[in-house]
Formats: structure tokens, sequence, C-alpha cells
């Protein structure tokens, strides 16, 4: 804290500057921000887990979600009714359209069994892309601890 005496005659009372100077506490606060920063990243260890790899979440079924399955032969089924490629394209672009103009853009749901390949999913998506559905998920069986 510096102080500031002001000397004048002898007959007057000195007056003290009592303002308090601010520079070396922002310096000091500086520099210690700058130590915070650089050792803080050092400090912060990152603790080895095993976190899960999948978590069913209950699906909330709407009435203009679209469910998709694909079986073990590769047969398509759209709404428990069999299609083809082109059949599906078509399907899901009137549902697309009929979203669109209600303010309900559907959802599409894929169960694919187990042993299907991939393939004949990735159709399904591929599908979904070109029409332009914004949200395709999986459903999946929820996992058994016991088996």
């Amino acid at each position: 804290m510096a102080m500031n005496v002001q000397t004048g005659s002898d007959f007057e009372t000195p007056e003290m500057n009592s303002t308090i100077n601010t520079t070396p506490l922002v310096d000091v606060m500086l520099v210690l921000l700058i130590i915070f920063l650089v050792t803080i990243p050092v400090i912060v260890r990152v603790i080895p887990v095993s976190l899960p790899n999948a978590r069913n979440i209950p699906t909330v079924t709407k009435p203009e979600n679209i469910v998709i399955a694909v079986t073990a032969d590769e047969s398509v089924y759209y709404n428990n009714y069999p299609v083809d490629q082109a059949e599906l394209k078509e399907q899901l672009k009137a549902a697309l359209i009929r979203g669109l103009y209600a303010r309900n853009i559907p959802e599409v749901h894929i169960r694919g069994d187990k042993d299907v390949r991939f393939e004949a999913i990735g159709r399904v998506v591929l599908a979904c892309q070109e029409v332009g559905i914004p949200k395709v998920g999986f459903l999946t069986e929820p996992h058994n601890e016991g088996t």
C-alpha cells in the first residue's frame, strides 16, 4: 500500500492519500490465475472404468411411428405387411409426407432378427436415408442377467 504525505508549511496539518493502489493486487491475481490454469489439467486424473455397452430404454410408441421388421431370411415387413425395397421406399415417402402435413414426423423403429445379415438391415437404413426420415432406431430385447 502506498501512502502520499504532503508537506506544506509548518502550520498546516498534513493530508494523507488513503486510496489503495490496485496494480500490485491485479498483478498477483493474474499470476495466480495463470498458475491455476497450468496446474489444474495436470492434477485432474481420469480413473479407468469399464462403461456399460448398452442400456435398454423403454420405447414410447406413437401412432405415427413405423415399425420395420427384418427376418432371418432377409424378408422386410412394414408395419407387419411384407414389402420389397421399392414398396418400402414408397411407403416411407408417403408416411413422411403425411407426417409433414400433420407436423408429426414419423420415427422408424427397426426390429432385426439376431441371425440376419447386416446388409439387409443396411438396405432398410439406406431407404430411410434416401427418403429423408430423420430418426431411425433399433428395437432390442432387454438383457437377462441369468442367461
